[in-house]
C-alpha cells in the first residue's frame, strides 16, 4: 500500500496496524517514495513473564545485609514520619 503524507498522518494508526500485520506501507511525498513501515522484531526473551523470575532469583542469591532489612511496617511509619515534617 501506498499512501501520501497527509493520508499517513490522518490514518497513522491503521497504518501501523496494517504494517504489524505484514502488510507492505509506504509513504511518498508528492509521489516519490520515501518511508516503509515495518513492525520492529522483538526479542521474545526480553518479554513475558520470565523477566519477574529472573529478578526473583538474584534477589535470592544476592540477599540484603542484616543492617539493610526493614518490615513494611519500619518503613512506612518512616513514611508517616516524614510527611509529619512537611506540614
Amino acid at each position: 500500500m501506498r499512501v501520501n503524507i497527509l493520508e499517513a498522518k490522518n490514518n497513522l494508526s491503521r497504518l501501523i496496524k496494517s504494517a504489524q500485520a505484514g502488510e507492505d506501507v509506504v509513504i511518498a511525498n508528492r509521489g516519490e517514495p520515501v518511508v516503509r513501515l515495518v513492525p520492529v522484531a522483538v526479542d521474545k526473551r526480553k518479554r513475558g513473564k520470565g523477566n519477574g523470575r529472573a529478578i526473583l532469583e538474584w534477589l535470592k542469591a544476592h540477599p540484603l545485609p542484616d543492617y539493610a532489612r526493614r518490615s513494611e511496617k519500619e518503613i512506612e511509619a518512616d513514611i508517616q514520619e516524614a510527611r509529619n515534617s512537611w506540614d
